[in-house]
């Protein structure tokens, strides 16, 4: 999330009542999760376990819990609750705005495009040349849609991450300010919801098709001529590069990488990082024929254990 101008640190640490370490006028740009920083973003981290990543991070401002050694070429806030502050930064600079029609008079919307009864276009949407929006499809705040796509009915476009921080009270949400991005061409089926990027996008790449009812995490990017089957979960921060096939009901751990060309069969569930080119079966799943080999093994068990049992 980039901000509206530039601001200084100092102006920052004052939002959020932090303590600064660096100089005052230091230029902040915007804000983002670890994943997807660059240089002038605030970053958070808030459990030793991530200090050294964040602190050597692309990120040149780091709002941690704990006073450290500021590298070099960057500058600190410390907060007692760097979760806490980080929302308090997301809703100042994206705060929720109320629709009152079905239809925001400040989105935009190509020509030749289709809007059916009953669908919801939030604030600040773009909506390309020649689109077909079924009924009853909600597109939220600040999506971002390409030329020649179809959505089927129902689908959510832009709902918030499923992203929570466990407190003794209970759990507590990490605000969403990202987008959805849907590049051109795209199909996306019925019933299917995308979840908006935290800070960052959660897109869509051209020519992908998405059957019905399929869930895709916060800030996960799908490649260009994807082909993803009815009942597939995709985890938030997700990376699946171009021309991979995911049939259905597969499930996707968050944070990993699926390369170009993949095919992963139904049912599967992908724990880890795949290489592309392959195809890949199981849960968790890993390359196809050796999974055959290993199933066919376990059925022949009971006549290799008689064979045994004989001699």
């Amino acid at each position: 999330m980039k901000f509206p101008k530039t601001y200084a640190l100092k102006e920052i640490a004052d939002l959020i009542s932090a303590k600064l370490v660096g100089e005052s006028d230091f230029p902040v740009f915007g804000m983002n999760e670890i994943h997807m920083v660059e240089p002038g973003d605030i970053v958070f981290v808030d459990h030793p376990k991530y200090y050294d990543k964040a602190l050597n991070s692309a990120a040149t401002i780091v709002l941690i819990n704990k006073e450290v050694d500021c590298p070099d070429g960057k500058a600190l806030l410390i907060s007692d609750d760097p979760f806490r502050d980080f929302n308090k930064l997301t809703k100042h600079f994206k705060p929720f705005s109320g629709s009152g029609s079905s239809i925001s008079p400040t989105a935009k919307i190509g020509n030749g495009t289709i809007i059916q009864p009953n669908a919801f276009i939030g604030n600040n949407v773009v909506i390309g040349d020649n689109c077909v929006i079924h009924a009853n499809v909600s597109i939220y705040d600040d999506c971002v849609i390409g030329n020649n796509v179809v959505i089927h009915a129902g689908t959510i476009l832009g709902a918030d991450a499923f992203y929570y921080k466990k407190r003794p009270e209970g759990y507590d949400k990490l605000i969403s300010g990202g987008r959805v991005v849907i590049e051109d061409s795209v199909d996306i089926g019925a019933s299917c919801t995308i979840d908006r990027g935290v800070t960052g996008d959660t897109t869509i790449g051209e020519g992908t098709k998405l059957d019905n009812q399929i869930q895709i995490g916060h800030d996960t990017v799908l490649g260009k001529k994807c082909l993803i089957a009815s009942h597939t979960g995709i985890a938030g921060c997700v990376v699946v590069e171009d021309e991979v096939t995911l049939w259905g009901q597969v499930g996707v751990i968050s944070g990993i990488t699926i390369g170009k060309g993949a095919v992963v069969y139904a049912q599967s569930g992908v724990a880890n990082s795949l290489e592309g080119g392959k195809t890949y079966f199981g849960s968790p799943a890993v390359e196809a024929r050796h999974k055959m080999r290993e199933l066919a093994t376990i059925k022949n068990m009971p006549s290799i254990l008689k064979k045994l049992e004989k001699k």
